[in-house]
C-alpha cells in the first residue's frame, strides 16, 4: 500500500529483470550488455564484462528476437499444478547471450526436436496472477519455419 494507504492499481510485470515493458507503450523486449572493448553479450544489464574485466564501455542493448537450440530436456515431473511434458530448452541467441525458457509448439518428444533448430524468442503473459492482481510476461521459444 503506497503512503495514503491506497493499494496500487494492478500492472503488468515482467517475470525476470531483463524483460523490459516500456512505459511508453513499446513492445517488451529483452535486455542484455555488450562489452565494446571484447565484444562479450551477456543476458541482463551490466556494468562490468565478465569476459575482459572492463569497466567502461558496455552497452545495454536489446536482445534478438531469434536464435538456436542448444540443448534441452523434456520434463515429465514438477512442481503440483504445472502441467508436464515440457520442454525446458537452452537457446544461443543470434548475436550474443544464452537463454533458458520452454520450447513451445514442439511434442515433447526427444525425436522430433532437433539441436541447432532455428527459434523465434517470443513475449507472451503467463496466465496466472499474483494476489495483487498483477499479470506477467515471460518469454518463450518458438520454431521458426
Amino acid at each position: 500500500m503506497s503512503a495514503a494507504g491506497v493499494k496500487p492499481a494492478p500492472t503488468t510485470k515482467g517475470v525476470v529483470p531483463f524483460l523490459v515493458i516500456p512505459k511508453d507503450g513499446g513492445a517488451p523486449y529483452l535486455a542484455g550488455s555488450k562489452c565494446t572493448k571484447c565484444g562479450e553479450v551477456v543476458v541482463g544489464t551490466r556494468d562490468t564484462c565478465g569476459k575482459c574485466g572492463a569497466r567502461k564501455g558496455v552497452e545495454h542493448i536489446k536482445l534478438a528476437n531469434t536464435g538456436k537450440l542448444y540443448n534441452f530436456t523434456v520434463v515429465h515431473r514438477n512442481f503440483p499444478g504445472v502441467p508436464v511434458p515440457f520442454i525446458s530448452a537452452i537457446v544461443d541467441v543470434d548475436g550474443g547471450g544464452t537463454l533458458k525458457g520452454n520450447l513451445l509448439g514442439v511434442e515433447p518428444d526427444p525425436t522430433k526436436i532437433k539441436f541447432d533448430m532455428p527459434v523465434n524468442i517470443v513475449i507472451k503473459p503467463v496466465p496466472q496472477k499474483d494476489k495483487e492482481g498483477n499479470s506477467y510476461l515471460s518469454y518463450f521459444f518458438e520454431p521458426r519455419s
